[in-house]
């Protein structure tokens, strides 16, 4: 490997513009998924409340996270196109 490689090696970032854009995009994502799991609590501790079983908390929050972690996933294993 000659020295001018070598230089290059040192310099180069293991992620490139769009694996940044990706990763937060991913954490944008997850923190919409986060708010919409918030709330559904009861102010009084004695006294249920069935809202916190809702669709919302339930089944799109989940899922919007599981969509968040898939962009990041994408991100961390994508390799740019500097890199050969």
């Amino acid at each position: 490997m000659s020295e001018k490689n070598i230089n290059k090696d040192k310099n180069t970032f293991a992620f490139g513009k769009i694996n940044f854009t990706f990763l937060l995009i991913g954490l944008a994502i997850l923190v919409i998924g986060y708010i919409l799991m918030l709330g559904g609590g009861s102010e009084d501790p004695n006294v249920f409340n069935p809202e916190i079983f809702s669709f919302r908390r339930i089944t799109l929050s989940p899922l919007v996270l599981l969509v968040g972690y898939g962009f990041i996933f994408y991100a961390i294993l994508k390799k740019h196109a500097d890199a050969e």
